[in-house]
């Protein structure tokens, strides 16, 4: 999914438009969200690799301008140059990981305004569906502290770039691996899976469908118990249990897919440890969110993993943000949008985060980029001319960053069901700046 046509047809008629005025002179735009959905109270900035992937490879193939001329809706002159464009600018962006709040760049482009404005469509693609994704998997690793989380939502997703990003993306914010197969080969993430109750349904019996299984995946023992009747199985699984001892094969874990989860697992957990089976894990799945984990939690249910799949993979509460990617300087003069409800503040900007003396997140402040603030600048260059300043950041690296931003937030912005009071300041110098251009503007 590189194609440059991977965008919306008005980007294309606006660069011809401005290929006719001869408006190609340096454009600056920033991406940012405008509110955040109900009950977030943070979001977690992710897909920074891909969209400096995709601006580092822009470019139209043969084939693709030979599709718009035949459409006959631009000019050919403007095709023959469309046909070598290639993007030039500078990125400063949030390092991948970073927690952000609403009206704060998470990137910011700087190019010629042809370029700038034709990344626009891929760019929010990018940045909103991992973003999205990897704020909804922090929550659940919030509300279960201490599990191991895996991402189950392939099947679920929508598309297949969706499910490989989605894997990616709850990685990094700190789930332990995926159910997805190619989003562990492309990425390195650790990949999980056993069986489905069609493996258990096929064989006559459920404990030679057990017994089968752990001969064939002697070190990957995890056996679905509630295909048919959850506590049985556990008896069923004991009984093996001694019979693969004898092998050396352990029984890693048992998953329960449906049901009372937290009273089933109750109930598992004591048959399991009274057979002397304490390091045979349980591991749940079925419609699972960040909500349901939490009640877990509060009901101390004996459960080491769970398998999150379709509400995390849609965001099923929240399956969308409100991002916008607005003109902010155009040949040096800043611009503003102030359409109600959607005004932005003009100019190139930087955020600055504080802590308190305990090294909690106190709160940012949004500037001009050229106003200096106590505290710590969030937008870091990443590309430079159309290239990139830095190998690309392991995973491993974000998880590591991402882990330290959600132990660094207050206790109210973990909060599931309560909504931060926490707000953005604006500085003095931000205010002048959208004043002079109001001023400019003949808004005021």
């Amino acid at each position: 999914m590189t194609s440059a046509l991977l965008t919306d047809l008005y980007q294309l008629t606006m660069l011809q438009g401005y290929w006719h005025e001869g408006m190609e002179e340096t454009a600056v735009f920033e991406l940012f969200v405008r509110k955040f959905p109900p009950r977030r109270n943070f979001l977690l900035a992710a897909g920074l690799e891909q969209a400096i992937e995709y601006l580092e490879n822009l470019a139209f193939e043969q084939q693709e301008i030979a599709y718009l001329r035949q459409t006959g809706l631009f000019d050919d002159r403007f095709l023959d140059r469309l046909a070598g464009l290639t993007f030039s600018g500078d990125v400063d962006a949030m390092p991948e990981g970073t927690v952000f709040f609403p009206n704060e760049p998470i990137l910011r482009v700087v190019a010629p305004l042809p370029q700038a404005q034709l990344v626009e469509t891929r760019l929010i693609n990018l940045l909103q569906f991992q973003t999205l994704i990897a704020s909804k998997a922090a929550r659940c690793v919030l509300a279960a502290p201490g599990k191991n989380l895996v991402d189950f939502g392939l099947r679920r997703a929508h598309g297949s770039e969706a499910g490989i990003l989605a894997a990616r993306a709850a990685y990094l914010a700190g789930f332990g691996g995926s159910s997805n197969v190619a989003a562990g080969m492309k990425f390195s993430i650790p990949v999980f899976g056993t069986m489905a109750h069609s493996y258990i349904m096929a064989h006559d019996d459920e404990l030679a469908a057990f017994r089968g299984f752990a001969l064939s995946q002697p070190q990957n023992v995890v056996l679905l118990i509630d295909t048919y009747d959850t506590l049985a199985a556990v008896d069923k699984v004991i009984a093996l249990a001694g019979e693969l001892a004898q092998r050396n094969i352990p029984v890693k874990a048992v998953r329960i897919d449906s049901g009372d989860l937290a009273t089933l697992a109750k109930e598992v957990r004591k048959k399991l440890d009274a057979a002397g089976l304490r390091q045979t894990g349980i591991f749940a799945s079925g419609d699972l969110d960040e909500y349901t984990l939490q009640r877990f939690n509060a009901q101390n249910a004996p459960i080491d993993g769970f398998g999150v799949g379709t509400r995390l993979t849609t965001s099923s509460d929240a399956p969308y943000l409100n991002c916008a990617y607005k003109l902010q300087e155009y040949a040096g003069i800043p611009r503003r949008k102030v359409s109600s409800g959607k005004q932005t503040w003009p100019g190139r900007k930087q955020i600055y985060r504080r802590y308190d003396e305990k090294g909690v997140l106190a709160g940012d402040i949004l500037t001009t980029a050229d106003d200096a603030q106590e505290g710590e600048p969030l937008l870091r260059p990443v590309m430079r001319k159309g290239k990139r300043l830095h190998p690309p950041e392991s995973l491993e690296t974000i998880r590591r960053r991402t882990a330290m931003e959600l132990e660094c937030l207050p206790a109210d912005l973990k909060e599931l069901e309560r909504e931060s009071t926490l707000t953005v300041e604006i500085s003095t110098a931000l205010r002048e700046l959208t004043r002079q251009t109001d001023l400019r503007l003949g808004l005021i």
